[in-house]
């Protein structure tokens, strides 16, 4: 369960939305915000756009890593996570630290929660919910997955693609 930027406070934005920001442009924002991280990831893990979800002033965007983290691997891709957020002046707000189910969980300075969670299989999740801008329309995100898109797949396979370092002990 996420919590939408709509809880925030409370209540609706102004006629400009927050910042003048309407969902597409929120939409955008958290694209960037996805952008960031998977280019922070070394060596670099293959993703899959997860639907895009909007609430009546918020938008969440989804990425599904693909790759395989094994168990032995989980907590240097956490910590990695982890530390880039921090260096990006995102506050840390909770962390899991359930062996099969952790979780990080960080808000960006413009109100953008942020989160990576590892379900299943040991697949990894990251997910972008908007605060609460101005409601619009919302196209799909423009950012092409770095492999197979699986457009019309629903749900996503499990992590399927071996990495030499993240998939390392994984059998």
């Amino acid at each position: 369960m996420t919590l939408s930027g709509c809880l925030h406070g409370g209540a609706r934005p102004d006629e400009e939305g927050r910042d003048g920001m309407d969902m597409q442009g929120a939409a955008r924002r958290a694209d960037g915000i996805l952008n960031s991280v998977m280019g922070a990831i070394h060596p670099e893990v293959q993703w899959a756009h997860g639907p895009t979800t909007t609430g009546s002033c918020d938008v969440t965007r989804r990425r599904m890593v693909m790759t395989v983290v094994s168990e032995e691997r989980r907590g240097n891709f956490l910590g990695l996570v982890d530390r880039f957020w921090r260096d990006s002046d995102y506050r840390i707000k909770a962390v899991n630290r359930d062996v099969e189910f952790p979780a990080i969980y960080a808000q960006t300075s413009d109100g953008f929660g942020v989160s990576l969670s590892v379900g299943g299989k040991g697949q990894a999740f990251f997910e972008v919910d908007s605060p609460c801008v101005e409601e619009s329309e919302v196209a799909e995100s423009t950012t092409p997955p770095n492999g197979p898109s699986y457009e019309g797949v629903y749900p996503l396979p499990r992590p399927n693609v071996h990495s030499d370092f993240w998939s390392a002990g994984a059998s």
